[in-house]
This record gives C-alpha cells, sequence and structure tokens, in this order.
C-alpha cells in the first residue's frame, strides 16, 4: 500500500494506488478486531423489494459503524510508528471510530465535529476518553481546525477519506458481505452503499475487482456530492442543504475515493428525505434492526435499483453502514411512518 495520506502527513497530492489485495490484507489485520456482522434477510423486506435484500448490520459493529474498520488499522499503525495522538475531522461516526481506536491504543485523541453534530455521537466520542471540538457546518471549518490542532500537538491526522489504510479497512464491510452471501449459496448482482466522502464506496468498489457485482452509491438529493464530482469530473464543493442523514453531510467528495470510484461505480442514486425516513422505518420493523439515516438511505435507493432493474437484480447486498441514532429523531421519525413503500422517490444520479 503506497504513499500513507492522511497519516503522518495530511495533505494529499497523489492519491495512492489501491487494489483488492490491499482488502485482502486489511481483513487479515482486523481478524479478532472487530465484529465480522451478520448478513440479514427478511421476507417482509424481500417482498416489499421484489427480490433478495442482503442487509450487512455494522450497526451491530463495534463503535455503531463500519468505520471503525479503518479507523483502527490507521490509529494501530501510527502507533506503531511511535504517535503522540491523533486528531480527525468528522460529522460523527469516523470521531467515534477514531476515539475507540485511540483509547485500545492509549493514544489521546482530538475529534472535531460540526456544531451541529448529533449529541448522541458526541457522547459516545467522549465516553471512549477523546477530546471533542465543534466548529463550523461545513468539511472546511472543521479541516482548518484539523491543521490547527495538528500543528499545535503534533498530533497525526487520521483522515476518514485521504488514507488508504482507512479505505482498504472500510472494504472489508463489502468483502464480508460478498462473502456472506456466497456461502449462503447465492451471488449479488448489486451492493449499495451510502456516500458521504467516498471511503465507504470506494472500498466496495476495490472490494468488487474482478466480478461483474454492480457497486452502486446512494446519496441524499440534498448532498450530491459524489453525482456533482462524477458531472464535473473531479471532487467540487457543493452547497449542502439540510438533511436527516448526518452522516451524509461532506460537501466534498474525497481525491482518493473519486480516484478509486469514478470508472468503478456503477450509477449514483440520490434519495429524498421522505424516502430516507420511509426506509429507516421499513428496515426496523421489517429487519427489526435499528440504523441510521445514513443507513437507510443505502437501502431506499437499493429499492429504486430493484425497480429500475425490470427484474434483472435478483439478490441486492445493503452496507447498513451505522445505528448511531438520537432517541428524538426516531421518535419523530417513526410518529410520521405511515408504512408506505421506501424509495420510489429517488432518483437515478447523473453519470455524466
Amino acid at each position: 500500500m503506497a504513499g500513507i495520506a492522511g497519516s503522518r502527513e495530511h495533505a494529499v497530492t497523489e492519491p495512492a494506488a489501491l487494489a483488492r489485495a490491499d482488502i485482502d490484507r486489511a481483513q487479515r489485520q482486523l481478524a479478532g478486531h472487530v465484529v465480522r456482522t451478520p448478513v440479514i434477510r427478511n421476507d417482509e423486506l424481500d417482498r416489499l423489494a421484489h427480490a433478495r435484500v442482503w442487509l450487512k448490520a455494522e450497526c451491530l459493529q463495534r463503535g455503531g459503524s463500519f468505520k471503525i474498520r479503518g479507523a483502527l488499522l490507521a490509529v494501530r499503525e501510527l502507533a506503531a510508528a511511535g504517535s503522540r495522538g491523533v486528531v480527525a475531522q468528522s460529522t460523527g461516526n469516523h470521531a467515534i471510530a477514531v476515539a475507540l481506536a485511540a483509547r485500545e491504543c492509549g493514544l489521546p485523541a482530538v475529534l472535531v465535529l460540526p456544531t451541529d453534530a448529533v449529541p448522541a455521537k458526541i457522547r459516545r466520542i467522549e465516553q471512549a476518553g477523546a477530546v471533542v471540538v465543534q466548529t463550523g457546518t461545513v468539511l472546511a471549518d472543521r479541516m482548518s481546525e484539523v491543521d490547527r490542532i495538528r500543528n499545535r500537538r503534533g498530533y497525526d491526522v487520521v483522515d476518514p477519506y485521504e488514507n488508504p489504510v482507512v479505505v482498504a479497512g472500510q472494504g472489508t464491510a463489502t468483502a464480508e458481505l460478498i462473502s456472506q452471501v456466497e456461502s449462503a449459496g447465492s451471488a449479488l448482482d448489486a451492493v449499495v452503499l451510502p456516500v458521504g466522502g467516498g471511503s465507504a464506496i470506494a472500498g466496495a468498489s476495490l472490494a468488487a475487482e474482478g466480478s461483474d457485482l454492480a457497486v452502486v452509491a446512494a446519496e441524499p438529493v440534498a448532498v450530491p456530492s459524489l453525482s456533482s464530482a462524477l458531472h464535473a469530473g473531479r471532487p467540487v464543493t457543493v452547497t449542502p442543504q439540510a438533511t436527516v442523514a448526518d452522516g451524509l453531510r461532506p460537501d466534498r467528495i474525497g481525491l482518493l475515493p473519486f480516484s478509486i470510484i469514478r470508472d468503478r461505480v456503477h450509477t449514483v442514486v440520490t434519495v429524498d428525505e421522505a424516502a430516507i425516513t420511509s426506509a429507516m422505518c421499513a428496515v426496523l420493523y421489517r429487519s427489526r434492526l435499528l440504523v441510521e439515516p445514513a443507513a437507510a438511505t443505502a437501502l431506499a435507493a437499493a429499492l429504486r435499483v430493484v425497480e429500475d432493474s425490470a427484474g434483472k437484480v435478483r439478490d441486492i447486498g445493503v452496507l447498513l453502514s451505522g445505528g448511531n441514532v438520537e432517541h428524538g429523531l426516531v421518535q419523530s421519525v417513526l410518529a410520521d411512518y405511515d408504512d408506505r413503500p421506501a424509495g420510489p422517490s429517488s432518483a437515478p444520479g447523473d453519470r455524466s
């Protein structure tokens, strides 16, 4: 794995080369340190989708999300190299994961979150013994604060998007999903992942390398970072609108993820707020899993992918990326749920 970006150095000049072999290596390194989360199918959800829906329940992972996979690998590597501490920016789940990894490795950690971060995620970070700093509401604000802390304290940056170790770690979730479905005697036609900064979809693209599996990105209509980047041919900063999917609020796709996915992702499905909350309720009532809106975004998109495939997609995987959700939001969403099918108001993103 060449050029570890975002670890000892914060800036990324050239995206590091990554391949499927890096995912395999990450799986071996993580064995016994993260949960091999279950893949769940449910007859009710299959009937709703008119396909077999395979849910990778990373909401049951350590730290409540798949983010622990990449964070643990990166922080362990830094600790072994003599790091004096780590700093990272996040909308929530990466920060939780870095805090847990830092505690495990005996390193101090400072996590930079937006001023409107979900309180439940802040509590989980502080419970892990890390320091939380809140600033601004957009990515640039958090990046500036990370640079300030790095320069002042000499801490190493654990970037959620530009670190190839992190991307490889995140890809292990999809690699497990593919293997688990194969062990059940089936094969996925497509896999859908939510997109914020892009590490999950980049890792999934590497995990699917050499197969016919269609890798599909799901993002909120309110924050079309990947759709806009694909249209422009490069990462661009978008103006984010309000979205319930707080984990998908990064207003710019990472350079490293974009370099991996630009020619690999099959399509991008943009999902509106009603479809996100409807999918959140659907997975709770039908599969008995409590997930956060970012994870529900992927399910809403998956239902649309099946609908648009005219029967060609019979087995579809969904990365339920996390379950760190505020109680008040759950109550509000459930109060408005009327059991309508989730997903029809999603729309295929622009791949041009």
